[in-house]
C-alpha cells in the first residue's frame, strides 16, 4: 500500500509518498481552504501512485476529524469531506503528532515543532498525545506569538532564540514539577 503523507502548515503544505525520496511543497497561508489544499496536493502528486492519504492537520483532531478551524489558515476545514475530495481513504491526525511520530525512537519525548506556530505532542512508550501548548499565555501573548514565525520576524533571530530557550526551559521545568507532584500523590495514596 502506498501512502501519501500531507503536512498542512500555516506557511506551506508539504507532501511525500511511499517510494519517493524528495518531498514537494506549495505555499499555504491565512486564506488557504481545504478545497485549495486538496487541489494543490493532487497537482503536486499527479505523477505519484498512492492508495491512502495521511494528513497532519494544524489544530485539534478528534476521532480522525478536525474539531476546530486552524489559526493560520482559511475556513472550512471542520466538516470537510476529505475522503470524497481525495477519492480514497484518509487518516487525519494533529500535525505535531505526525511530525513527532516521524522522529520518535522510544521512551518519552516532548515534541516542539517550531514553524508558523508552535506544534506540540507528547509520546510516552508509544502512546501519543497532541498537546496544543502553542496557544497558552506567555509574556504579552502566547508561546506561539514568541517562538513561531511571527516572533522570529518581529524580534529577530537572536531574541527569538532566547525566547525558544526560555519556552523550552519552562516546559522542562513544568514537566519535572508535575512528575515530582505526581510521585508525591502516588505515595500519599499508597500510605
Amino acid at each position: 500500500m502506498n501512502v501519501l503523507a500531507v503536512d498542512v502548515g500555516g506557511t506551506h503544505v508539504k507532501i511525500l509518498a511511499t517510494g519517493q525520496a524528495v518531498h514537494r511543497k506549495f505555499a499555504s497561508g491565512p486564506a488557504l481552504t481545504p478545497e485549495q489544499m486538496v487541489a494543490g496536493v493532487k497537482e503536486l502528486a499527479g505523477d505519484w501512485q498512492y492508495d491512502v492519504v495521511a494528513i497532519g492537520y494544524p489544530g485539534p483532531v478528534l476521532q480522525g476529524r478536525p474539531v476546530a478551524e486552524p489559526h493560520n489558515l482559511g475556513a472550512g476545514w471542520v466538516g470537510f469531506d476529505y475522503e470524497a475530495a481525495f477519492s480514497c481513504p484518509v487518516k487525519i491526525v494533529n500535525d505535531a503528532v505526525m511530525q513527532a511520530l516521524g522522529s520518535y525512537r522510544g521512551g518519552k519525548m516532548l515534541f516542539l515543532g517550531l514553524g508558523t506556530g508552535l506544534g506540540t505532542a507528547l509520546i510516552i512508550d508509544g502512546i501519543v498525545e497532541p498537546m496544543e501548548l502553542g496557544h497558552l499565555p506567555y509574556k504579552k501573548g502566547t508561546f506561539e506569538d514568541y517562538v513561531g514565525i511571527r516572533g522570529l520576524e518581529r524580534k529577530g533571530t537572536e531574541k527569538w532564540r532566547q525566547h525558544v530557550a526560555d519556552v523550552v526551559a519552562r516546559l522542562i521545568c513544568s514537566a519535572r514539577t508535575r512528575r515530582r507532584g505526581l510521585g508525591r500523590r502516588e505515595r500519599q495514596e499508597t500510605d
